[in-house]
């Protein structure tokens, strides 16, 4: 009997034994879900917060952006001409573009990973070129032009082309077209650096170059504006009209 009993209380002990490791898996399981639920939890808040903080930063980067933007397109009135209710207005355009150069630049330096505050910055070289400050003006567009947004790395670079075209570095500013030609951009479209390069190829007595460029854009946009405007480009050429 006593034999019978504890065989039956060994039973009942594996039982409870197996009971117990059940629970026991079970509970840590809970806990492992437990804290899986609190850490996604966590990684959604952080997740919302960045984002609003970064919608907050962009809403703010805007509105500066805009701010700038008025000075910059502020119309230059001649002495004594009034301006229109409301309207921005400036006598001269050093010191337009001054305030402009520092209003893009502090919206760039402040909202550095914002749209708004890279678009500042593009700007800020612009207004700087428009001063004659050539060197800040590459820098604010080098900047751009190393950066991860291809359509505004596109605009600088044209931009940096151009500068390269007017200080006379056509090698540098033949390449950076060529570039953009291979690898074109919406913001900075084919045909209008073919036009480009085909204008600093008609400005440095390049005929041929001029022409292969022109004829090129005809046959390949054809009925656009912007192959009438090379047609145009076309019978200027020398030995053309």
């Amino acid at each position: 009997m006593s034999d019978h009993l504890s065989r039956k209380d060994l039973k009942t002990d594996e039982v409870r034994e197996t009971l117990a490791q059940g629970a026991g898996a079970i509970l840590s399981h809970q806990k492992l879900t437990i804290y899986i639920l609190a850490v996604a939890l966590a990684i959604a808040l952080a997740v919302f917060g960045f984002k609003t903080y970064t919608e907050h930063q962009t809403v703010k980067a805007a509105a500066a952006y805009d701010d700038a933007m008025k000075v910059f397109d502020a119309r230059i009135t001649a002495p004594g001409e009034p301006a229109q209710p409301g309207e921005t207005t400036y006598n001269d355009e050093k010191t337009k573009y001054t305030l402009a150069a520092q209003k893009f630049s502090d919206v760039a330096k402040k909202f550095p990973h914002t749209r708004p505050g890279q678009l500042a910055g593009y700007y800020a070289g612009l207004s700087d070129e428009k001063l004659d400050k050539n060197d800040e003006a590459k820098k604010w567009l080098q900047g751009l032009a190393d950066g991860g947004d291809y359509d505004l790395a596109a605009m600088a670079r044209f931009e940096l082309a151009q500068m390269h075209d007017r200080a006379g570095q056509s090698d540098e500013a033949v390449k950076l077209y060529q570039d953009l030609i291979t690898k074109p951009s919406v913001l900075v479209p084919k045909p209008v650096v073919m036009l480009t390069l085909a204008e600093h190829y008609s400005a440095k007595n390049n005929a041929a170059e001029a022409t292969r460029l022109y004829s090129l854009i005809k046959s390949e946009y054809p009925d656009t504006p912007i192959a009438q405007q090379a047609d145009q480009e076309l019978n200027l050429l020398p030995g053309k009209s």
